[in-house]
């Protein structure tokens, strides 16, 4: 046996989070992070320095914000196999997109810098997902004077994106998003990701894409939908103090330059009407070559 100890270095960032500290361990895991079994070592709170009892075999020691972020919000360090000691120290770094997670120092390892770049990734998805979950009610009660029936087409553009809703929409101004419509009943949001954002991303496939932002937000097959060639899935949420869930129709497509994450928000109990217009809308999509 040797001991293992982490620092971790004082910050204002994440302050007054724990952080969980797991190891790899195929005999007795406790949890999964990133497809890997580890049991739980212990915590470290701001400023705190730990020493952890560990074997002398190779193992990945991990650090997590919590269980639900596990898959985005983590580091590793890969701990060679021995007798000596180990001495490990880090610090959390701000980024909104990975929940300001903690950053082994000298973690510059293919593997472990790999890692990093796919957690801003999910990161950026799951900030999608909870700021459109998050505003979706506040769009629709604002929009109650909207509603004059089934509505005439119109067409709507945006940094070179077009699609066909109806005139009950009027655009919304939604920090976080390229665009937003609402009406009475249904509200739309676009997302573009440009390619930029994460080294690699213009490499993903349509479908790669698509399954990161079900894999980002906890997402299973069950949820995928194809319409007429265009990939997309649909998930349920309860909104604040909202009676009744929400059903979200999602779209995704792929630019020259970006991927399109398109959302389609609307009451439960009404997804008979809306859905196939969601598929129409959906299909009605164009982008200037």
């Amino acid at each position: 046996m040797r001991n293992l100890t982490i620092t971790r270095t004082k910050r204002l960032v994440a302050s007054i989070s724990k952080q969980r500290v797991y190891l790899e361990d195929y005999t007795s895991p406790e949890i999964t992070i990133n497809g890997i079994p580890c049991r739980k070592l212990g915590v470290l709170k701001n400023g705190d320095t730990q020493t952890f009892q560990i074997d002398n075999n190779e193992a990945k020691v991990f650090v997590i914000g919590d269980k639900l972020s596990k898959n985005f919000c983590n580091d590793f360090y890969q701990i060679s196999a021995g007798e000596d000691n180990v001495y490990l120290s880090g610090k959390n770094c701000y980024n909104p997109a990975t929940g300001n997670a903690f950053r082994f120092d000298g973690n510059d390892n293919e593997e472990a810098m790999a890692n990093r770049k796919r957690g801003v990734k999910k990161g950026l998805l799951v900030l999608a997902f909870a700021f459109v979950v998050g505003i979706v009610l506040g769009c629709l009660k604002n929009c109650d004077a909207l509603y004059i029936g089934d509505g005439d087409p119109k067409t709507f553009n945006v940094s070179g994106m077009s699609i066909t809703l109806t005139d009950e929409f009027l655009k919304e101004n939604m920090k976080g998003f390229t665009a937003a419509y609402a009406s009475k009943d249904a509200v739309v949001f676009v997302l573009k990701e440009d390619f930029a954002l994460a080294e690699g991303f213009e490499s993903y496939s349509l479908k790669e894409y698509r399954n990161l932002l079900l894999e980002a937000n906890m997402l299973n097959s069950t949820n995928v939908r194809n319409n007429e060639n265009i990939l997309g899935f649909k998930y349920e949420r309860t909104v604040g103090d909202a009676e009744e869930p929400y059903t979200y129709y999602a779209y995704v497509y792929k630019t020259d330059d970006a991927f399109w994450l398109i959302q389609f928000a609307v009451e439960s109990d009404l997804t008979d009407e809306y859905e196939p217009k969601f598929d129409e809308w959906a299909r009605s999509v164009t982008f200037n070559s």
